[in-house]
């Protein structure tokens, strides 16, 4: 099974519904990890970056899987800084209807919190043991 969340449909097309989950297994690996274990992670390092911040201080990072998600960046301009609330919420308004898997990590004091994979455009997240820390072989992603 590919780690690629919409393109496993597209590419092998005949792989049963049940095996397409977010496994839970795979977001909990990542309770309590350091952030710099997200920063080298090679999955992660291929997607587009989206970072925002709460009023609390918790830092948002939303690795978005997604060929689209470009075309709601504003000509790039959301993956360069920590957005402040409102074009945080513009960008995830538009990609709403944009098929993509937005890989949400919410971190405090460079620990990762919490990790919450969530489809946009009725694209399905997926998730398996290339999506867990300490990851660092070579695989197939498109």
């Amino acid at each position: 099974m590919k780690i690629v969340y919409l393109s496993v449909v597209l590419t092998f097309g005949a792989i049963p519904s049940s095996c397409l989950t977010v496994r839970p297994e795979d977001t909990q690996f990542w309770i309590g990890r350091p952030v710099v274990d997200l920063e080298k992670h090679p999955v992660f390092l291929t997607m587009a970056l989206v970072r925002t911040r709460t009023s609390d201080g918790v830092e948002i990072r939303n690795y978005v899987n997604s060929r689209g998600a470009t075309s709601c960046s504003g000509g790039g301009v959301v993956f360069r800084d920590v957005l402040h609330s409102a074009e945080y919420n513009s960008f995830t308004n538009c990609l709403q209807n944009v098929l993509a898997c937005n890989n949400l990590f919410y971190i405090s004091n460079s620990v990762v919190t919490k990790y919450v994979p969530i489809g946009s455009g009725g694209a399905q997240c997926y998730t398996d043991e290339r999506m867990r820390p300490g990851f660092s072989a070579s695989t197939n992603f498109n």
